[in-house]
């Protein structure tokens, strides 16, 4: 199952309808070919998405709604996952999903959401309509989620007694078809580095983000997991709970061990990989890496999908297309723009488009940079 588009409606913190689209938008040229996913002889995913925006403009808010539309069309429980607080307290939200089954069929798939208020102050989300539409993957990328002149395929049934009111009815054409959509989100490790327990920590990835650690791996020995760690011309360490490991290796180091992992993880299943602040503890050079192994065709065979939020434009500068790159801004809500919306040549320098302020709402606001060093020199006169 491949993503091809998400639309919100409902949702407290955007300020209207919330459009993401994962497939090429703008001409294919033959050079292009060599860093898109081929899905139909027509149609190309992005397999490096990036959003990007400044302090507060929302980025995280915005990886939250598509984790939680993974969660959908992946058959999770909504009231069991971390990223249903995007909800808030919505009355009616809706959730538009466009995707790609394993039989090449372009479905759309509708949700409404409702939520209700419990004794504990907590909200309870409930499905309450649901349906899907399918049909063959012809046509053009203009036409690719038109589906105005068809008529549903299915549609939740409420006598669905077995059925969960907060789990999507998909679960049952999923398993019919055997078809999942798999996803690695790595939300919770922002500002967090604790390395988790694994049978297997690839010797390339650490020789990589630190060529003088000669061996790093697990061992559970009585119920009890132990972190052995040498390094080159060094004893042995041997750690007994793996937050110890910073005193030894970077944050850098620790982040990437756990994100390569998930890489080379999301790259055999071509799955999905979310990645919040991709800049944080990294160097320029590791975060171009972790992207142009998505965005290389011969490595990336599978359409693996890296989805990442960043406040670095420097990184734009890495694609040649306008629209892998998504600019989120937040004025009294917020907002998703594509980037081949609103600057329609490739040849522009991107980062230079972005902090110069020509995209409108990517840089401070002038007023509030001169208040703050009016401040700073009130304070130190």
């Amino acid at each position: 199952m491949k993503l091809l588009r998400i639309k919100a409606q409902g949702l407290p913190l955007f300020k209207q309808e919330l459009d993401i689209i994962f497939y090429a938008q703008q001409r294919v040229c033959e050079d292009d070919k060599e860093q898109l996913h081929k899905l139909t002889p027509t149609i190309y995913l992005n397999p490096a998405n990036a959003f990007i925006g400044i302090n507060a403009s929302g980025k995280t808010s915005v990886l939250k709604v598509i984790q939680l539309a993974l969660s959908i069309v992946s058959n999770k429980p909504i009231n069991h996952v971390d990223e249903k607080i995007i909800l808030g307290s919505t009355k009616h939200a809706v959730f538009y999903i466009y995707f790609c089954d394993k039989n090449s069929k372009i479905c759309y798939l509708e949700t409404e959401i409702t939520s209700k208020k419990t004794k504990t102050g907590e909200y309870k989300y409930t499905i309450t309509q649901e349906r899907l539409w399918e049909k063959s993957a012809t046509g053009t990328k203009k036409t690719l989620t038109d589906f105005g002149n068809i008529a549903p395929a299915s549609e939740r049934d409420d006598n669905e007694m077995f059925l969960p009111d907060d789990v999507s009815f998909i679960i049952a054409r999923n398993k019919k078809l055997n078809d999942d959509l798999e996803f690695v989100s790595l939300l919770s490790y922002t500002n967090v580095n604790i390395l988790p327990f694994s049978d297997d920590i690839p010797l390339e990835i650490i020789s990589f983000l630190d060529p003088t650690v000669e061996q790093l791996y697990f061992e559970q020995q009585e119920k009890r997991n132990h972190l052995h760690l040498k390094f080159r011309g060094e004893k042995e360490i041997v750690l007994n709970n793996p937050q110890d490991l910073e005193n030894y290796l970077s944050s850098g180091t620790i982040k990437g061990i756990i994100t390569f992992s998930m890489v080379k993880e999301v790259l055999q299943s071509g799955g999905y990989l979310l990645i919040d602040e991709i800049e944080n503890h990294f160097n320029k050079e590791i975060v171009t890496t972790l992207m142009r192994f998505f965005m290389d065709s011969k490595l990336n065979k599978n359409g693996g999908t890296l989805i990442f939020t960043t406040h670095y434009p420097e990184l734009l500068d890495e694609y040649d297309r306008n629209d892998s790159i998504n600019v989120v801004r937040n004025r009294n809500g917020i907002t998703v723009d594509n980037m081949s919306n609103i600057l329609k040549r490739n040849d522009i320098k991107k980062s230079d488009a972005y902090q110069s302020g020509y995209l409108e709402g990517t840089t401070p606001a002038y007023e509030a940079y001169m208040q703050l060093k009016k401040s700073l020199a009130a304070s130190i006169d």
